[in-house]
């Protein structure tokens, strides 16, 4: 008995509001924040190499997604205009960072203000 591979049905760029709005073959609809994207990008450069290796990204709240490529029939790469472009996102991935945004987004606020950093309002929500 396997589980029905979520993939999604509908992705749409919203550049204005600086969000990506995912929805999945199974109902799920998910608005994520381009800068909650950047924040939790799959990259080498954000997570590291291994465990532990997290690397805290600061100063994003006004990034924004300049352009998505499909990767196949598994994920896609999403382009950010402050030039990082190297985290594939499966649609595993993308599914995962919308049912746990609840959980992931306070945790990464409290990450930044542990390490001292004070997150700016983004510009485009003013």
């Amino acid at each position: 008995m396997s589980e029905k591979k979520v993939i999604p049905t509908e992705i749409t760029l919203h550049q204005k509001s600086h969000v990506l709005e995912i929805a999945f073959n199974d109902g799920a609809r998910f608005t994520l924040p381009s800068e909650y994207l950047r924040v939790y990008s799959p990259s080498a450069e954000v997570t590291g190499h291994g465990p532990g290796q997290e690397v805290l990204q600061v100063g994003k709240q006004d990034v924004n997604i300049t352009k998505i490529e499909q990767v196949g029939n598994y994920a896609i790469q999403l382009f950010f205009d402050d030039n990082h472009d190297t985290g594939i996102f499966s649609w595993d991935t993308l599914y995962r960072l919308g049912k746990e945004h609840d959980s992931l987004w306070p945790r990464y606020l409290e990450r930044l203000k542990a390490a001292g950093h004070i997150r700016p309002q983004p510009k485009h929500a003013q």
